[in-house]
């Protein structure tokens, strides 16, 4: 047996918690059990252990108890639909799972749920409703294309596991930028923090780097803890699995590489950001906010992976060898 070290993870940001960490904790049961999204023990205990209020409270230290809540249902909804895909027969059937995200999607358009509708149907519907009264429409559209990619990243996954697929590195990255929600990630930073930066300057070359980097970092270092429990469900959606099978090295070899991979690409961001070019001292203090809530996500959801009971520890695991 070979014994797994985990190797450092560059993280520069400081860690931040919201002042209302212990209410959210309360109210985050409230709210999933609510909308009945979890239907029995096994899903209460698992939704217990992973601690989801901790990452919101770490990645939006700053908000305000009511945007707190939405951006943690948020978060719920989300990693409560990737167990119901992980868990169900949805993980290798991408025509059923599109469907489900079709209706999804008239939902979060506007349309109304109905008896016949799931329940996560009717919980998106809410958070939908309370975003609008807590932000507006400005903006709101902005999110649509985001929703439409990470559950086209979804779909893409399921295409793999019905073919029983490893895709390649580069593949993989692709698929893995929109099935973490990444650009949803981005676009509540701005969206919650009622950010005035123009559609221009969101096309801006460095700013779409900045945004593709950050997604990455977010997806390795996920990936980087996560791998035991993709692992133990024979999932390949993971860097270093990726890495290992397609590399043909060692689980060791295969999480060195993507702690160099994530280390890496953290501090080219921190490069980039310095190049960017001043457009004015008004857009220039909304840009900054922004990198600042890429920051508060960055160190907010390393905090989490350290701490979550949802991915098993890589410290002192023991593996077979490869």
């Amino acid at each position: 047996m070979e014994k797994l070290v985990f190797p450092d993870l560059y993280c520069p940001f400081p860690s931040q918690v919201n002042k209302y960490v212990d209410v959210l904790e309360d109210y985050a049961f409230e709210w999933v059990l609510s909308f009945n999204l979890l239907y029995d023990e096994s899903t209460y205990q698992h939704f217990l252990k992973t601690n989801f209020f901790w990452l919101t409270a770490s990645t939006y230290p700053h908000y305000q108890l009511e945007e707190l809540k939405v951006g943690n249902d948020w978060l719920s909804w989300l990693f409560i639909w990737d167990d119901q895909c992980d868990l169900s027969d949805l993980r290798k059937q991408p025509q059923a799972l599109q469907v489900v995200h079709d209706r999804f999607l008239e939902i979060f358009k506007g349309e109304k749920p109905t008896s016949s509708d799931i329940p996560l149907t009717h919980a998106l519907s809410d958070i939908r409703q309370r975003m609008l009264k807590l932000w507006g429409e400005r903006y709101f559209h902005l999110l649509i294309p985001c929703l439409e990619d990470y559950f086209n990243g979804c779909v893409l996954q399921a295409k793999n596991h019905s073919q029983s697929r490893t895709p390649d590195i580069e593949t993989y990255i692709k698929t893995r930028r929109l099935s973490l929600a990444g650009d949803l990630v981005l676009a509540w930073i701005e969206y919650f923090n009622g950010l005035q930066i123009p559609n221009n300057l969101r096309k801006h070359y460095i700013i779409e780097k900045i945004n593709e980097m950050t997604i990455n970092i977010l997806a390795w270092c996920n990936d980087i803890f996560s791998f035991p429990k993709e692992l133990a469900s024979k999932d390949v959606h993971n860097l270093v699995l990726v890495l290992h099978y397609q590399q043909q090295i060692s689980l060791k070899q295969a999480v060195n590489e993507a702690v160099k991979m994530h280390n890496n690409e953290l501090q080219a961001l921190l490069a980039l950001e310095k190049s960017l070019p001043s457009f004015g001292e008004d857009i220039d203090t909304e840009i900054a906010k922004y990198l600042s809530g890429i920051h508060d996500w960055i160190r907010g959801n390393f905090d989490w992976c350290t701490k979550t009971a949802r991915y098993n520890s890589i410290e002192n695991l023991d593996l077979v060898k490869c």
